[in-house]
């Protein structure tokens, strides 16, 4: 469904709340098409202020939606990162805004040429159920900077977490500088539908593809972060205690439902069986028996963890239980780590992002055989490189092609707001962290200022003058 402008205004007019909203932000924009530095300062510091204050509130709202997930995972994983994107664009903003002097062609010596960098306006966030804050926060934050209006389409997966970001942002901003959009995958149809000026959509490659169809019936631009199979890569010369240990908490962070945590690790042959063991105990230790360990997000979700195990069993895969709990045990939807080794690709689990805490487990007998498996697939979100050997990591960074990377851990680049923070390929296009999202979400307007005394005539008609002709020469040489 994509609504024409006219559409979208009868739409307005009769009642249909997600158009309205719409409307009534586009009407706020043009009152205030570009907000000074001091008011959007005032808006980042009025958002911090809040989140701050509302943060055991949203910590407690994303318990109830998953059904166990510690306190402390969200403050750290979910409102955090939040506050520090919030810091990194109030440290840098005010450098950002200042159009870029640019040098102008020789041609046109003493006029001056720059870049001034200009709110797009309304910026539509689609927000997944898994990091209800941080994806909606981050965008939202950066948009902000930009100096746009936003809406918020959140996930109906985290109804607790929608309602407590509604009442956080309506603290801080109002309905006419960010709004909330609740409802089910009808109403996101129709909010992708609507002709943001830019739209950011965070989930599945499937969803991704609709998304950017709908949005290409209005000519929107859209930021994707879509996920996929984010590889670890376990050198000859990495520690691989320590190897084990992060890999293990890449998938005990919200239960491996992150776009970034590894997917799968690429582990020498020889020692695949030492890895297996380090790992399965790093995980024991994190996880606490299930204390702090969230939950899947729903029955499906836990239903697909354990249809990918028994389709890897019925293939002949080897399969280890990290833990002692189960489906049955706290919360009846935790899951634990399930190693999985003797992985083919016929699998599904070689074949599908897992988004959860299964671990395949691929054995490599030469270390260009390892690169070759990540090239063969499709380019991932996240790259992952543990080890020690320069040589090799120089070959990783070089022929490998992933949205990011962190080397001898994972998911860091993503909470260093400095990074730009996006996909390539099918993992997603686009970027709203850093120096980057700032530009992403803003429009580069070229202006080119011509002073009164600029001789510009001289290269008007009749062709053929002597400057025309010196002109080209320069540039051409004699020509025959």
């Amino acid at each position: 469904m994509n609504l024409t402008e006219q559409e979208w205004l009868h739409a307005a007019r009769d009642g249909d709340e997600t158009a309205w909203r719409f409307s009534a932000l586009r009407a706020a924009f043009a009152e205030a098409p570009f907000p000074p530095y001091a008011q959007r300062r005032d808006a980042l510091r009025r958002l911090r202020a809040a989140l701050r204050k509302h943060a055991r509130a949203c910590a407690a709202a994303a318990a109830a939606d998953f059904g166990v997930r510690a306190t402390a995972e969200t403050m750290l994983v979910d409102l955090l990162p939040s506050l520090l994107h919030i810091d990194h664009l109030l440290r840098h903003l005010r450098r950002w805004m200042r159009p870029s002097r640019r040098s102008p062609e020789l041609l046109f010596s003493t006029n001056r040429a720059a870049v001034q960098y200009q709110p797009k306006g309304v910026v539509g966030i689609v927000v997944p159920w898994n990091f209800p804050f941080y994806l909606a926060l981050g965008p939202l934050a950066t948009a902000l900077a930009a100096g746009n209006r936003c809406m918020i389409k959140t996930s109906e997966y985290a109804p607790a977490s929608s309602r407590a970001l509604r009442a956080l942002l309506a603290e801080a901003l109002g309905e006419h500088q960010a709004c909330v959009v609740e409802g089910d995958a009808e109403c996101a149809k129709r909010f992708s539908a609507l002709p943001f000026d830019h739209l950011v959509f965070t989930g599945s490659p499937a969803v991704g593809r609709q998304v950017m169809r709908a949005a290409a019936e209005n000519l929107t631009p859209v930021t994707l972060e879509l996920g996929g199979k984010s590889p670890a890569i376990v050198s000859r010369s990495a520690d691989l205690a320590r190897a084990a240990l992060r890999i293990a908490h890449g998938k005990t962070v919200n239960a491996g439902q992150i776009c970034v945590a590894p997917d799968y690790a690429l582990v020498p042959r020889e020692r695949v069986e030492a890895f297996v063991a380090a790992a399965s105990r790093a995980f024991v230790e994190l996880a606490a028996e299930g204390a702090h360990y969230t939950s899947m997000i729903d029955a499906r979700g836990r239903d697909r963890m354990f249809a990918l195990i028994e389709d890897a069993r019925e293939l002949g895969a080897t399969v280890t239980v990290c833990g002692s709990f189960g489906h049955e045990g706290r919360g009846a939807r935790q899951v634990p780590l399930h190693i999985v080794t003797g992985v083919r690709p016929t699998m599904r689990i070689a074949r599908e992002e897992i988004f959860g805490p299964i671990l395949p487990v691929i054995e490599y007998d030469t270390f260009d055989t390892a690169l070759a498996w990540v090239r063969n697939g499709e380019r991932p979100l996240a790259l992952y490189w543990f080890g020690t050997d320069g040589g090799e990591r120089k070959r990783v960074l070089r022929e490998t092609h992933a949205g990011g990377v962190t080397l001898n851990d994972w998911g860091w680049h993503a909470m260093n707001h400095a990074l730009p923070f996006g996909g390539t390929g099918t993992s997603g296009m686009g970027n709203y962290h850093g120096e980057e999202g700032f530009r992403e979400l803003s429009h580069a307007k070229a202006v080119f200022s011509e002073h009164r005394w600029f001789p510009v005539e001289l290269f008007h008609p009749p062709y053929g003058r002597a400057v025309q002709r010196a002109v080209l020469r320069w540039y051409f040489g004699a020509q025959p």
